[in-house]
């Protein structure tokens, strides 16, 4: 079971698995929202998704039409995000994990839009923009395999 939480605390979360790979984006938006190089985030199915918040701290924000990202009102920590009305998936910021993941971002996508400060590990595939999904099977994202 993986457990994460905001930085204060208020805002737990829970669940079983991780669905699919995961990418570290580069995009300005993914930059935008984490402060940083950009987005790691892991697909987990909706149903398998527990949030326990009983000082009603998460708030949301529509980032891009269908698009919410989820975030605590109190340390404005980013939780998760999901794409359209109840999705499959949500997309857990894999930074509020309390618990270690093992498995490894299979690319880095949106290297066209990196900052010019920002030089990602070659190790693991590039892409410009989106990724070959017959490669990498990124789920619940505003463009996916499923």
């Amino acid at each position: 079971m993986h457990h994460g939480s905001c930085l204060c605390g208020d805002v737990r979360y829970e669940f079983e698995h991780i669905e699919g790979d995961y990418v570290i984006c580069h995009c300005r938006s993914c930059r935008k929202a984490s402060g940083s190089i950009g987005g790691i985030n892991v697909a987990v199915a909706r149903d398998d998704f527990l949030v326990d918040d009983p000082n009603q701290r998460l708030t949301t924000y529509e980032s891009s039409p269908g698009k919410r990202r989820y975030f605590c009102s109190r340390c404005g920590s980013p939780l998760f995000t999901q794409v359209g009305q109840g999705g499959d998936y949500v997309r857990v910021r894999l930074g509020s994990l309390d618990t270690d993941v093992t498995q490894q971002p299979a690319a880095h996508i949106f290297m066209s839009h990196r900052a010019p400060w920002d030089e990602p590990d070659a190790h693991y595939p590039q892409w410009d923009e989106w990724p070959d999904f017959n490669q990498v099977d990124i789920r619940g994202a505003t463009r996916s395999k499923s």
